[in-house]
């Protein structure tokens, strides 16, 4: 019987065990936290159980332990989670042991290959691009699932299938970050998009070079590749992915000075795709030329996978945006309550400074990232009131601020300060909105951003007097 280790107690990983388990492999799933850490997630509960039925199907769980490559226990496979560092010294080891070692994707695509995948990957908008060409597939009648960071986990994916007995997906939409791309080197989708490339997660891949070549190791891999081409970094090195390149850009047809063609554009408030007028932009509710830039790589994807143009309509008009991503909770008092807790970086914070109507109250801060901070704090200094710094990076950001001469910040610490101080603050300044959008990672208060936003949106909701749409 074939032994398969599983690093990381979380959703990827608990369903990779499921599926090795199910395949007839001898399984151990391994996780750092302790037993009294896995309790005190906000999914503590969901997690207990699901060890629980790990177990009973015969899985080991081992908490509060690593990877171990000695003695007679010496694993044949080793999978691991997206937050597992990809060069810690074990799987380092492993690797040099000539141990496959793969990630949750990587070992759903062995499942699940004979299906065409669509790969989005980018550094901001590709939970956006996911959620809205799983919702154009589906209008157009296809069974295609969203999965990665995004929906199910991948190898969930693949236990339904072959509970089924049949590949009965039309199509894998699958959000894929830079952590799981470098563990999934066989990962080959259909169509792989590339939404945008800015500085992010460097303490990982240490320079934007090395963080860029595993995107585009995805995007060499995929039969048919999009590139948002108003994005300044891939206007030029998307030039490497080859000829065949479909570019996309809301400034037209002639955005670029060379001799590539855009194929996907916007002329005359209408989006246009490989010639064909498919929809007035109008019909698109979410705010923001970042959204239309998501909006065209889904809708080239689209007709590239042949759904109906009618579809395609009825899905752009629908689409409500996602969770955590410029999130609409609450009025009170007349100001907009705005979660867009996702914004884990400094790009994407900028991106919902100048997506929201000014002036605004701020709430920024976590667990810091590298990256430049210049246009960020350009966009705070034309639009932002007044500055709320919580958590980790407060003093850090203030320091930043300060030496740009915005004083119109405090350090409020905690969440719970920042949403209560906001009110009095807002009308104070006639801001219209509280806004927040934290430019940094969640780790140094909450397991992810998900939880960041929900603790914010749980205590605006709880201030009374909520007009909610």
């Amino acid at each position: 019987m074939p032994k398969g280790e599983v690093i990381g107690l979380g959703r990827s990983g608990i369903a990779a065990a499921k599926l090795l388990n199910k395949q007839g492999w001898q399984v151990t799933l391994v996780d750092s936290a302790t037993a009294e850490e896995v309790a005190s997630r906000s999914n503590g509960d969901r997690l207990q159980a699901s060890q629980q039925q790990l177990v009973q199907a015969g899985v080991t769980v081992k908490l509060d332990s690593q990877v171990t490559l000695e003695g007679n226990n010496i694993p044949d496979l080793i999978v691991v989670s997206p937050g597992v560092p990809w060069d810690i010294k074990s799987l380092i080891a492993a690797r040099e042991k000539a141990i496959a070692t793969i990630g949750e994707i990587e070992l759903a695509w062995r499942y699940l290959n004979s299906i065409p995948w669509i790969g989005i990957t980018g550094t901001n908008g590709k939970t956006t691009t996911t959620a809205l060409i799983a919702s154009i597939f589906q209008a157009g009648g296809s069974n295609a699932p969203a999965c990665g960071n995004i929906g199910n986990a991948a190898c969930e994916l693949a236990i339904q299938s072959l509970d089924n007995d049949t590949n009965d997906f039309d199509w894998i939409i699958a959000e894929l970050s830079s952590y799981q791309i470098e563990s999934s080197a066989e990962l080959a989708p259909q169509i792989g998009i590339l939404t945008t490339l800015t500085p992010d997660h460097l303490n990982r891949h240490k320079t934007l070079e090395n963080y860029y070549q595993i995107k585009a190791s995805l995007l060499h891999r995929c039969s048919q590749k999009i590139i948002n081409g108003d994005d300044r970094f891939l206007q030029k090195r998307g030039l490497e992915l080859g000829r065949d390149v479909i570019w996309t850009s809301v400034r037209g047809k002639d955005s670029f000075d060379d001799d590539r063609s855009v194929e996907v554009y916007v002329q005359d408030g209408w989006i246009v795709a490989f010639g064909e007028l498919i929809a007035p932009v109008s019909l698109f509710k979410m705010p923001g030329e970042h959204n239309l830039q998501n909006l065209l790589v889904a809708v080239a994807a689209a007709k590239l996978a042949g759904i109906d143009q009618g579809a395609i309509v009825d899905a752009i008009t629908s689409f409500p945006g996602v969770e955590h991503r410029l999130e609409y909770v609450c009025t009170h008092q007349g100001i907009k309550f705005i979660n867009d807790s996702k914004a884990t970086n400094y790009d994407a914070a900028e991106v919902g400074l100048n997506s929201v109507v000014a002036p605004l109250v701020l709430i920024a801060g976590g667990q810091s990232k590298a990256g430049d901070d210049t246009a960020w704090i350009d966009s705070i200094q034309t639009k932002a009131a007044a500055v709320l710094l919580i958590g980790e990076a407060a003093p850090f950001f203030a320091q930043r601020l300060s030496d740009r001469n915005y004083h119109d910040y405090q350090i409020v610490e905690t969440m719970e300060n920042a949403v209560s101080l906001s009110i009095a603050i807002a009308i104070e300044k006639k801001a219209q909105v509280v806004l927040l959008s934290p430019a940094c990672a969640s780790f140094d208060r909450y397991l992810s951003f998900e939880a960041r936003g929900k603790h914010f949106r749980e205590l605006c909701l709880a201030m009374g007097n909520i007009k909610e749409d």
